[in-house]
């Protein structure tokens, strides 16, 4: 997330984000003399601001001969630009919904392909991957935290404040909601914390709290 703040910021500077938009409008990748002639700026101004793109992973490049020529006579590469394939998605509060998508569809094609419930395989899956998450090392609190739960020890349990698929969730309750309870049921199995997911829809939480497992 650090990561994405940075490359946004990098966007706030007038002269790198026409430069930005002007790279990813073309359909192929551009030189800094060929931005520099479109935005009417020093190469050496386009240079600058194309590396510093660049650098935030918002552009990548590659090197190639304009002219088609090779061999000896035929001059140095260009440096080109274009579009890298970082995806940068930036919410407040965090919402995950690249993660509902890929379980979604993971569990149709699982249906699909075994005959079985596409809800059981999404209950299934999403307990993989809670596991997986619980699998960093990293305590339960900070696992939550990286994953938009804004978790808050509330006694000897912890409220989740936020539902990275609110939305979604919104529209399909039981299944979503469901969905969530498996993946926290997986991370807390995986990091073998002694508090247990539970459906406990609550205004303006998730709908799963962490329960103390001494609680009744």
């Amino acid at each position: 997330m650090d990561n994405h703040w940075k490359a946004v910021a990098v966007l706030e500077e007038p002269t790198r984000r026409r430069l930005y938009e002007y790279v990813v409008a073309q359909a192929a990748p551009v030189s800094r003399d060929d931005a520099a002639a479109a935005l009417g700026l020093p190469r050496t101004t386009a240079a600058f601001h194309l590396d510093r793109l660049t650098d935030e992973g918002l552009l990548a490049f590659c090197f190639e001969r304009r002219t088609g020529r090779t061999g000896p006579g035929a001059g140095r590469p260009a440096k080109l630009y274009h579009r890298s394939d970082t995806e940068i998605e930036i919410s407040l509060p965090e919402r995950q919904y690249a993660v509902a998508g890929q379980l979604l569809a993971a569990a149709i094609e699982a249906a699909e392909s075994t005959g079985g419930s596409p809800r059981a395989a999404l209950d299934r899956l999403a307990r993989e991957y809670g596991e997986s998450l619980g699998e960093s090392g990293q305590p339960l609190l900070a696992i939550l935290e990286r994953n938009g739960f804004e978790p808050h020890p509330d006694g000897a349990d912890i409220a989740l404040a936020n539902c990275p698929f609110r939305r979604l969730a919104a529209n399909h309750t039981q299944l979503v909601c469901h969905m969530n309870l498996n993946l926290l049921a997986g991370l807390t199995a995986s990091t073998n914390s002694p508090l247990q997911a539970r459906l406990t829809p609550t205004p303006n939480h998730c709908c799963v709290r962490l329960v103390a497992t001494t609680s009744p």
